[in-house]
């Protein structure tokens, strides 16, 4: 009989760095993984629910306390650390997975246009805690299993859409148009 997966699901937060449609590794030769970085609000947002499945993992893996390692790794961050747009007055914690997670919008669709699960949308996500250790380190991290998209947001990624970088610009009528580019127009003269 297979263990059950302690999972939760998190409270809204706002997408950063997402890796959810194809595996990348976090170094060269490393590992592929699924992954994104979810940011929770200081000031409106609880993540006891994360924090205690973070405890019951630890707690499963080493029952007495003193025996968890020196350097311990934990998987929530303070953002106020980081300087990314968007990462001041948040939470930070990675989730990954070696397999791809179900990504859906706020319509419970399955999302095929990758442009539509963005740097700066907002989501909510099932996950799980794992204990590990490699080379020396250990810790605990959070895996990624499933994702719904809750609504847009700002991109975080620096980059404009085509769409506002024209917004303000006057179209011709298109008999102006023709005349123009049927004119003869040169990058010669």
């Amino acid at each position: 009989m297979s263990k059950k997966i302690d999972k939760i699901m998190t409270p809204k937060f706002r997408v950063s760095f997402p890796q959810v449609f194809e595996a990348k590794a976090a170094m060269e030769g490393g590992k592929e993984k699924y992954s994104l970085v979810m940011l929770f609000d200081k000031k409106t947002t609880d993540i006891t629910a994360i924090k205690e499945l973070i405890k019951r993992t630890v707690a499963e893996k080493y029952p007495n306390k003193v025996d968890i390692p020196k350097g311990f790794s934990t998987p929530i961050k303070d953002g106020d650390e980081k300087t990314y747009a968007g990462y001041q007055g948040a939470w930070t914690c990675t989730a990954s997975s070696q397999y791809a997670p179900g990504v859906l919008d706020e319509c419970k669709v399955p999302i095929i246009n990758q442009k539509d699960f963005y740097a700066g949308c907002y989501a909510i996500a099932t996950i799980n805690a794992y204990c590990w250790s490699y080379m020396g380190k250990a810790g605990v991290s959070l895996g990624l299993q499933n994702i719904m998209k809750v609504r847009d947001g700002e991109s975080l990624a620096g980059g404009s859409s085509a769409e506002s970088d024209f917004d303000s610009i006057e179209l011709p009528d298109s008999e102006e148009v023709e005349e123009v580019v049927g004119g003869g127009l040169s990058i010669l003269d």
